[in-house]
């Protein structure tokens, strides 16, 4: 199944979904219509069981997303108001709570809120010529699509705290060793690879991944005796289903 909007566009093959930001021309920048595509794509996919796992990447040579697209910030009445139209819909927040695995598939330029969209991906691989950066605080702004809250969770807070306060480019080699990437491949064997991976997480046997994801996100989110709680009671879900089968 093929289905294509206006910026993005989404497959659904064998239980993997695939979501390719399209916007080549301008390096898969974030725009409203974009918020509004994926919006529409990941609500499908939040309802749909036969999807086991969802591959996130980029059109064209140049990148998997640029950031936000700045040209839309001059048709509102100030940045702020920008940001806030941007913002109405909770991509990022529903991206996250996606019950199936999920992996982005990174090349080129990976900046701002494109960053930000890969950090809330479980598994991230990378092309080597992969660019991180998050230049917003140059703005004036903060990467407020929860960049300030994922890459700590994904690099110690010094090495965080650098990266948003001076938005400098890492390159691929530091993004690997500090946990921005979990695999490096060269550019022609992304597309192959990331495909290889997402076969093997949507064969995996009942709600196992999604039954893991959960119990990892509630030791992110609550104090180890209630993540602890909350792991045996996914693990007792997932058994009495297998049970019921």
């Amino acid at each position: 199944m093929t289905a294509g909007f206006e910026t993005v566009i989404f497959t659904k093959e064998e239980g993997i979904a695939t979501v390719t930001l399209n916007r080549p021309d301008q390096i898969n920048a974030y725009n409203i219509q974009m918020r509004d595509d994926l919006w529409s794509v990941f609500s499908a996919i939040e309802i749909d069981r036969e999807i086991r796992c969802v591959v996130i990447r980029g059109a064209g040579e140049r990148g998997f997303c640029a950031g936000a697209d700045l040209t839309e910030f001059g048709t509102a009445p100030s940045v702020e108001i920008a940001r806030t139209v941007r913002w109405e819909r909770d991509v990022f927040g529903l991206l996250r709570r996606l019950p199936a695995p999920t992996i982005a598939a990174l090349h080129g330029h990976v900046i701002g809120s494109g960053l930000e969209i890969a950090l809330l991906c479980d598994m991230r691989i990378a092309s080597r010529n992969v660019r991180f950066a998050m230049p917003e605080t140059s703005l004036g702004l903060i990467p407020a699509a929860t960049g300030t809250q994922t890459l700590p969770r994904h690099q110690r807070q010094g090495r965080a705290l650098e990266a948003l306060l001076t938005g400098r480019t890492v390159q691929a080699g530091e993004a690997l060793a500090t946990g921005l990437v979990h695999r490096l491949v060269e550019r022609e064997n992304l597309v192959p690879d990331t495909e290889h991976l997402a076969r093997a997480l949507a064969q995996l046997p009942g709600d196992a991944a999604i039954g893991v994801r959960r119990a990892v996100f509630a030791a992110l989110d609550q104090p180890l005796a209630d993540g602890l709680v909350a792991e045996a009671e996914i693990a007792t879900e997932i058994i009495t289903r297998a049970g019921a089968t």
